[in-house]
């Protein structure tokens, strides 16, 4: 996955949690990491290899955990649990 993809999916996990009417931090950390991924000029892949995911503004275990899944596997669960709780479709 792309910085790109994984920053969508970032934002649009605020978008969603916004709608549960969850905390605003983590709706407000949720749209920061996103801001910073995108903006970051290494590719995610390569910092989750050399193991400096962390190096991101953001970036802590939480977060780190969610980009090595989507990298490792193309999707992350936390992200369709919370589609399905929502109502919304895995296309989004």
């Amino acid at each position: 996955m792309t910085n790109q993809q994984i920053a969508a999916i970032f934002r649009d996990i605020a978008r969603l949690l916004e709608k549960k009417k969850e905390n605003w931090f983590k709706i407000r950390a949720y749209r920061k990491v996103a801001d910073e991924i995108e903006k970051s000029p290494a590719e995610l892949s390569e910092l989750a290899a050399e193991g400096r995911l962390r190096e991101i503004h953001g970036v802590g275990d939480a977060i780190e955990k969610k980009i090595k899944e989507m990298l490792d596997t193309g999707k992350l669960q936390f992200y369709e649990k919370l589609k399905a709780e929502i109502g919304e479709d895995s296309d989004g």
